[in-house]
């Protein structure tokens, strides 16, 4: 595998080591993370710092890691319709979805909702965020569009390309509202992506954001 590019920013993986993003980000950056020894020495030296900083703070404390609290609270996460087995030794899926794919990807639900594109949804956060995988075809693109809160994405196969530059396997990609993008995936193999969306995306073209009263509804509260 090549040197990923692309990784969490610097306040992005600070605040995983400390513990405060939302569960459903903290699933993603766990995913890059796993992926990255880049990113895995610079987390460890993270939590190196802050562990010294709490043995003078608060020494009571227990000294249970934050990707350890991570996957403890995978089971408090809303499900989707998803059913996997006991089952869960599944190799090359990151640790942090292996609850939701008991065997491999290609056994999950998929949904059409493109001709280029399927997706199956994993699970939502407590704040509503949706955590999704997409799979798009060799070649396959996304509509133009931008985005409500922010995005996060991890590639976990294959690779796609948008106007800021081509993402391959590992990376770690972040797109919010000043953001707008149409990712294609490379020709070479199908692309398979972990995705974080706060709200949902809002398609620009002149006839795809007919879509997005729709689009919205799927992240109204219940």
């Amino acid at each position: 595998m090549k040197k990923m590019q692309h990784h969490p920013d610097s306040d992005t993986l600070a605040s995983f080591a400390a513990g405060t993003l939302t569960l459903s980000q903290a699933m993603c950056v766990s995913a890059h993370v796993e992926h990255c020894p880049e990113c895995r020495a610079n987390l460890a030296a993270l939590e190196r710092l802050g562990g010294q900083l709490m043995d003078r703070l608060s020494p009571r404390q227990g000294s249970e890691s934050l990707k350890e609290k991570v996957f403890a609270q995978l089971d408090d996460l809303p499900q989707s319709t998803v059913t996997v087995s006991k089952k869960q030794n599944v190799e090359g899926v990151p640790r942090c979805l292996k609850q939701f794919v008991s065997e491999d990807y290609s056994t999950l639900a998929w949904k059409r909702i493109s001709p280029s594109i399927h997706s199956v949804e994993l699970c939502r956060d407590v704040n509503g965020a949706k955590v999704e995988l997409l799979r798009i075809k060799p070649g396959g693109s996304a509509a133009t569009h931008t985005h409500i809160g922010e995005e996060m994405t991890v590639i976990l196969q294959g690779s796609f390309s948008d106007e800021e530059g081509i993402y391959r396997e590992g990376d770690f990609i972040s797109r919010d509202a000043r953001h707008k993008h149409t990712p294609v995936a490379t020709k070479d193999k199908v692309c398979l992506c972990l995705v974080v969306t706060e709200g949902p995306v809002q398609f620009t073209g002149f006839f795809s954001r007919l879509l997005n009263p729709i689009l919205r509804k799927s992240y109204a509260p219940a």
